[in-house]
């Protein structure tokens, strides 16, 4: 393949380029010397990574290896993929942290689930490896092995849950086979609900699988037991499961920031809705993140729309970062309308090499990016992307994925609505759905060459991804062709507003109360409701708490939202206590609530002194009710007996 330097060296500035024919053996001395100086080194070659990395021995800063020959010198396109060359390297030299670990141990006690003699003879292969027990599903009509090498037993599992290392299962019609079964088992008397907890499930029932998004729960194994090779497969992958494995931690949870619930009412479910192996729970008036589980898809983290949920893998600043130091060298080696292609490493890196192995080879701008998931990318990754230059973006997605992908088309469609708003044409950020290489290579081609911003931007931000996400619409909104003030968005979109219908608001306040941004605000010091709408995340506990359902979400981006000050929804005089002055309450409302009470409310009889104390502040009312001694049971009508909370809420729910 042939290399433009110059290109790369526009891209990288700052850098000692070296460029090699046989850098991994006639010239290998260079990369000897290259390794022994200070400072990170990055070998444009994965092919021989082995080999340097032996060669650098216990290099004090590690090595880099980076993929330019599939990725862009293999291609039809390859003689002016310099720009290109310099993207990707640049990308490369982006330092990403560490990210935690979540230690998982298995001692080899299996479950072998199945109905025929599939289960029986992968037991009989894993039995010197693991403690085996096989369950047989009814009606199993087999004959008895003749030694008592692992427990066979009968049973349907009703239920399951759990991880590699701590599964437990509930079993219906459990029972134990007779020790006298000859031609065929036979069972004792079985019962239901029975539990059983193991370290690995090797599923071969041929039934539904056991758990959602199956393929990502570490320690289930499943098979078609009609598929030998598919069941050896199986087998041979439960046998190395014994010891301790490690895998990341791939969701921080914060439970401070999270806007699930309050007051046993429910606001914002996101992350509940997306997450595909069920590791989120509501957990109170937060949701709990089970790191065993999760399997890292980071629709959670990409929805969550105040920061509590954020991917480590890597963080959603370090993930910005890469996209911008991809970008901006591309442009800076002369590259013109990149295309961002965001891929995984087990679908898109092999069909990506397929195809400049056997095909045409990516266009020379299109610049691939590895990510662990494709669902972790959000929104501000997206708007962020064309602000620093890209002119369109795909996602390569299996022709059939794992999981499923609902929060990243809810991204993508959000991130359309946004860039048509500011007049970007055309279809700028979409899916690949392909396991073919030759159908993506074809799909990419056909992608429509459209301009980018005319400079692009350059900041660089840390923080949460809702701090990255606005000030990357700031620069976007800045760039855009056709910059509007107020752009709709899509439901579910942690950007927008509230309305309110002020003439139902009793300004009670309650949306204030479990506001977890501030975006609704009250004032200490007289009736108002205050709201400020570029801390809105759109989480709907405002809207699920208010007593007089007079509140809707109104998802939108205003671009004026984050210079504009807090705005009054509403505003009443307040009712000032009759006795010492103090405001203490919103004057129509008690107004409104002496009206209804006093002489209808045998407590309030019409001109009575009890009926004044509606018009008092709460201290001022306990010392009146003190001074006259007041018994709210004394003269309670007997058609009439006091009402306690328990029947208050019996009633609110009632009507909801």
């Amino acid at each position: 393949m042939r290399l433009d330097t110059a290109a790369i060296r526009r891209g990288c500035p700052g850098c000692e380029i070296g460029s090699f024919r046989h850098l991994c053996g006639a010239e290998l001395d260079h990369f000897r010397n290259a390794a022994r100086a200070d400072g990170p080194l990055i070998v444009a070659c994965t092919q021989q990574a082995a080999q340097f990395a032996d060669e650098a021995g216990e290099r004090p800063e590690g090595i880099t290896f980076v993929n330019i020959r599939e990725t862009a010198g293999w291609s039809r396109d390859g003689a002016n993929a310099g720009a290109k060359m310099a993207a990707l390297l640049a990308a490369a030299a982006t330092p990403a942290p560490g990210h935690p670990l979540v230690t998982l141990s298995s001692d080899g006690i299996i479950l072998i689930y199945g109905r025929d003699a599939a289960a029986i003879e992968a037991g009989q292969l894993l039995a010197d490896h693991l403690d085996v027990t096989v369950m047989l599903k009814p009606p199993a009509d087999l004959t008895p092995p003749a030694a008592a090498v692992f427990p066979i037993v009968k049973g349907t599992i009703r239920n399951a849950r759990g991880h590699l290392g701590a599964f437990e299962l509930t079993i219906d019609d459990y029972a134990l086979p007779h020790r006298s079964s000859r031609d065929r088992f036979l069972f004792e008397a079985s019962r239901n609900g029975a539990i059983s907890r193991c370290d690995l499930v090797l599923d071969l029932s041929g039934e539904p699988p056991l758990f959602s998004a199956h393929d990502l729960r570490d320690g289930y194994l499943r098979a078609d037991p009609r598929d030998p090779a598919a069941v050896l497969r199986a087998v041979l992958g439960a046998r190395d499961l014994v010891g301790s494995f490690d895998k990341p931690k791939y969701v921080d949870f914060t439970p401070s920031l999270c806007a699930h619930s309050r007051s046993k009412l429910i606001g914002c479910h996101r992350c509940l809705d997306l997450c595909p192996t069920g590791a989120i729970t509501p957990d109170g008036d937060h949701v709990a993140v089970n790191a065993e589980v999760c399997a890292g898809c980071g629709q959670c983290a990409a929805a969550c729309p105040t920061g509590a949920a954020s991917y480590t893998l890597p963080p959603a600043d370090i993930q910005l970062h890469i996209l911008r130091a991809i970008l901006l060298a591309y442009h800076q080696a002369g590259g013109t309308h990149p295309v961002l292609l965001l891929h995984d490493g087990q679908h898109g890196t092999p069909l990506i090499d397929a195809l400049a192995r056997h095909g045409d080879g990516l266009p020379a701008n299109v610049l691939p990016l590895a990510v662990n998931e494709l669902t972790q990318v959000g929104l501000e990754a997206v708007i962020g992307a064309f602000a620093y230059g890209a002119s369109a973006v795909r996602f390569l997605l299996r022709a059939r994925p794992r999981h499923a992908v609902t929060g990243l088309s809810q991204t993508i469609a959000t991130a359309e609505a946004i860039l048509a708003g500011l007049g970007f044409d055309g279809q700028r950020a979409a899916t690949i759905e392909t396991d073919d290489p030759d159908v993506l290579g074809a799909q990419l081609s056909a992608i429509d060459i459209f301009p980018a911003v005319g400079m692009p931007a350059t900041f660089k931000t840390v923080g949460k991804r809702g701090d990255l996400l606005r000030f990357g619409l700031s620069e976007l909104h800045r760039l855009a062709p056709k910059p509007v003030d107020v752009i709709a968005l899509p439901q579910g979109a942690p950007i927008g507003a509230v309305s309110v219908n002020t003439d139902g608001c009793t300004l009670c306040l309650s949306c204030v109360s479990v506001c977890p941004t501030g975006a609704l605000r009250d004032d200490p010091e007289r009736p108002v409701l205050r709201f400020v709408e570029d801390a809105c995340v759109q989480c709907g506990l405002c809207q699920s708490t208010c007593p007089e359902k007079v509140i809707t979400l109104k998802p939108q981006i205003d671009f004026r939202a984050a210079r504009a000050s807090a705005v009054i929804v509403k505003e009443e005089e307040p009712a000032l206590c009759i006795r010492c002055g103090t405001p203490f309450g919103v004057k129509s409302t008690i107004d409104r609530i002496a009206a209804k009470l006093e002489g209808q409310h045998w407590m309030y009889p019409a001109g009575g002194e009890r009926a004044a104390v509606l018009r008092m502040c709460a201290d001022c009312r306990v010392i009146v009710m003190s001074e006259q001694q007041f018994d709210p049971i004394q003269d309670v009508p007997e058609r009439a007996p006091p009402r306690t909370t328990d029947d208050y809420l019996r009633q609110r729910e009632n009507k909801e």
